[in-house]
């Protein structure tokens, strides 16, 4: 019988991402890799990528990524798309078949832009509009789920684990300047297309390590503004938390963080910035049905960069490196080696404490 220290027991699930300050554009061969260390985290019902910059002859089109479980709602989606969307493209996602991967749905993506009359007749911006539509897909149509709906970005994920993933999509074939991957070791809900990590509404994108003990808490506050949470995982949730504090409300990402993350009420007290100590008391006061409890380690990628967060307490591992005009993060070390073996400037983020790299000139 083995005792305890002589079998390896992960803390769940596997994150991942690498990013370019420069914006060089790089293949998803890099990312996979570094899964594979990892690869104890995941348990094969889930795994997936985000990428960015990934589509620049349709950079100013939303890229919607479809499973669909038959032909029939496929053609019944597309209708539906075209009284209010222009397609400019659409087209089968292209897969290799590899024996890890099976019961693939139809995997299908358009390239879209929101018919400006309707727009006008609604008194919407066009991401209000696109993120609207998102919602009442995957609420509304059965067999059909939007799991990537952002510009010039796109999110891949199956049930298996994340290298046969990669593989799977052929993420060798596309080049991007940011990568986010995930290998998911559910506990406590089902391993599904839908429910594979990334999360992602408009360019945002969410992979996770841990479990959100506030989920029920959270997501009765955001589904109040139209969200609802139907894929089938906790994760979920925080996608549309942070779309609604920086979309919506116009936080920056620093605010979105103390949101989610906030620090404790005896920390902001001892705060010797006034500024600062107020900012804080007011982001806990005004949201404190955002606050995402719970063990937990994000990436969350956006159009132009990407941050990195734990808990307060730092209950997941993290860990970032930096090699030239690139910054790797991952829940080991052996994967940012992986990556890059002479990784520079190792660090452990602090609890609480947000990681923020953005690419130089912006959204790309």
């Amino acid at each position: 019988m083995l005792r305890e220290g002589e079998i390896r027991i992960p803390s769940g699930c596997a994150i991942a991402a690498v990013i370019s300050r420069e914006g060089k554009k790089m293949t998803g061969a890099r990312i996979s890799e570094a899964m594979k260390p990892m690869h104890e985290r995941s348990n094969g019902l889930g795994g997936g990528f985000a990428a960015y910059g990934i589509y620049p002859e349709y950079r100013d089109f939303y890229a919607f990524h479809f499973f669909f479980d038959s032909r029939s709602t496929r053609k019944e989606c597309e209708a539906f798309l075209k009284e209010s969307y222009e397609i400019v493209h659409s087209e089968i996602i292209p897969t290799r078949k590899i024996p890890q991967i099976t019961d693939e749905p139809i995997i299908w993506r358009y390239f879209v832009s929101p018919l400006p009359s309707v727009l006008r007749a609604l008194q919407l911006d066009e991401k209000e509009f696109v993120a609207r539509t998102v919602m009442k897909i995957n609420t509304g149509m059965n067999g059909a789920y939007v799991f990537s709906s952002g510009k010039n970005m796109g999110s891949f994920k199956a049930v298996g684990y994340p290298e046969d993933v990669a593989e799977f999509y052929r993420l060798d074939e596309y080049e991007g300047y940011c990568w986010t991957a995930h290998g998911r070791y559910p506990t406590n809900t089902p391993g599904w297309w839908g429910g594979a990590h990334p999360f992602t509404l408009l360019d945002y994108s969410i992979v996770h390590n841990g479990e959100i003990s506030s989920y029920d808490a959270n997501r009765r506050f955001i589904e109040m503004f139209g969200y609802k949470c139907t894929l089938q995982t906790d994760t979920e949730v925080i996608t549309y938390i942070m779309d609604y504090l920086l979309r919506r409300q116009g936080l920056t990402l620093e605010e979105a963080a103390s949101v989610i993350a906030a620090p404790f009420w005896s920390t902001i007290k001892e705060e010797q910035d006034p500024e600062k100590a107020a900012l804080q008391q007011y982001l806990r006061t005004v949201f404190p049905s955002l606050l995402v409890t719970g063990p937990f380690s994000i990436v969350f990628g956006f159009n132009g960069g990407l941050m990195a967060l734990n808990d307060r307490l730092k209950l997941r591992s993290m860990v970032v490196g930096e090699k030239d005009d690139k910054v790797f993060i991952a829940s080991e070390e052996a994967a940012i080696r992986v990556m890059e073996p002479d990784a520079e400037n190792i660090t452990y983020p602090a609890g609480g404490e947000p990681v923020i790299v953005r690419v130089k000139g912006g959204e790309m």
